[in-house]
């Protein structure tokens, strides 16, 4: 039982050699000098998970910084949006995506699909213009990495941790909740799953249009 414990509750990584690649599309004639301030209003498609979700918008959040914009983070749009009862979602038709920016007061969101977040991840990224709903930039890669099962990891490590820790009878009331603890926990990006999804973000990044030169910025 202590082997198994063991086993489980620490991290299992398979590890494979990739890279990442990617292609992006810019409005032509558009001014991005006239934007300041961006939204990061979602994360949606495959991934799990607040916190995931909250950890790959953050990758943009830094992107954005490093080329001259002030974002606002992902966990702060989401408290405004629910403070109005606007679903983050919503930001699918024209309207809503203007609804979206008086809310947030921004001229620009920014929304985030992971179509996939397995072995190799996938993800795209679109700049929408707050005045007519039209696409702006749009940037999309992909790349393979870390081989992890994070969250049935999770959840089986917290089961059986939550198993060892109460008493005979109680024994499968704390598996469960144990396991419940566990598949939370396993919703956060592991290691190899960070370091790719954070090698995709730049990569996909990288043409993004600058709203003034980088070393601006970075002052």
């Amino acid at each position: 039982m202590r082997t198994a414990l063991l086993l489980l509750s620490g991290p299992i990584l398979i590890s494979l050699a990739g890279c990442a690649s990617s292609e992006s599309f810019c409005k032509q004639g558009y001014d991005f000098r006239s934007v300041e301030r961006i939204a990061v209003v979602d994360v949606v498609g495959r991934v799990g998970g607040e916190a995931a979700k909250n950890q790959i918008a953050d990758m943009f959040v830094m992107e954005l910084l490093k080329k001259g914009y002030s974002p606002i983070e992902r966990a702060q749009v989401q408290v405004l949006l629910k403070e109005q009862k606007f679903q983050a979602s919503d930001v699918t038709s024209a309207e809503n995506v203007s609804r979206a920016g008086e809310i947030l007061n921004v001229p620009v969101v920014l929304v985030i699909n992971v179509p996939k977040f397995e072995d190799n991840m996938t993800i795209s990224a679109k700049m929408l213009s707050v005045e007519d709903g039209s696409v702006l930039w749009m940037g999309s890669g992909n790349g393979g990495g870390g081989k992890m099962l994070p969250t049935i990891l999770g959840a089986a490590a917290g089961a059986v941790a939550g198993g060892a820790v109460v008493g005979q009878d109680d024994r499968a009331v704390g598996a469960i909740a144990g396991g419940v603890a566990g598949g939370v926990l396993g919703n956060l990006l592991g290691p190899e799953k960070e370091q790719v999804a954070r090698k995709v973000v730049k990569k996909i990044c990288k043409s993004m249009p600058e709203r003034m030169p980088a070393v601006q910025a970075n002052r």
